[in-house]
């Protein structure tokens, strides 16, 4: 079956880094796009960044372009989000996600959280 397993959060000040891994099991993982959402407490989830299979095509929000950037090892069955000049608004519970057979799959999440 389809698991995505996120890793990587912790408590960063502002203007620190941190780095997401999310592995992949349970299906090709090379044949698909990988997507980063985020949920704050009381909102709704958000698409951060997405990676196409090849890992040739990336998009941001917004919110995040400049200081995020997706990656992809097929080898690894693994994706990443560098999270760079964090805010602490950028303080989330971060989610993997991927559509395989038209269902939408979904890690367990990892707290960021930034503050001083």
């Amino acid at each position: 079956q389809v698991q995505l397993v996120e890793s990587g959060g912790g408590l960063v000040q502002p203007g620190g880094s941190l780095r997401l891994s999310c592995a992949a099991s349970g299906f090709t993982f090379g044949n698909y796009a990988m997507k980063w959402y985020r949920q704050a407490p009381g909102k709704e989830r958000e698409l951060v960044a997405t990676i196409s299979s090849g890992g040739g095509s990336r998009n941001y929000a917004d919110s995040v372009k400049g200081r995020f950037t997706i990656s992809r090892d097929n080898a690894k069955n693994t994706v990443y989000l560098q999270m760079n000049s964090l805010k602490p608004e950028d303080t989330a519970v971060y989610y993997c996600n991927t559509k395989f057979r038209f269902r939408d799959y979904w890690g367990q999440g990892t707290q960021v959280s930034v503050s001083s």
